[in-house]
């Protein structure tokens, strides 16, 4: 009865406006996970202290 497990399909990577998503390889337990890699959502400016009155 016991089968033999199929290897995890292959999935795209996810892409979305400030995120992508990819599927990790199985572990030894046949877990597949996914690696979630967020873009920066602004741009840091460089400080500059004002002008004194």
């Amino acid at each position: 009865m016991s089968e033999e497990k199929k290897p995890a399909a292959k999935v795209p990577d996810g892409h979305a406006r400030f995120v992508t998503t990819r599927q990790m390889p199985p572990n030894e337990k046949g877990f597949v996970g996914y690696e979630t890699v967020w873009e920066p959502f602004q741009k840091e400016a460089e400080y500059q202290t004002p002008k004194k009155p």
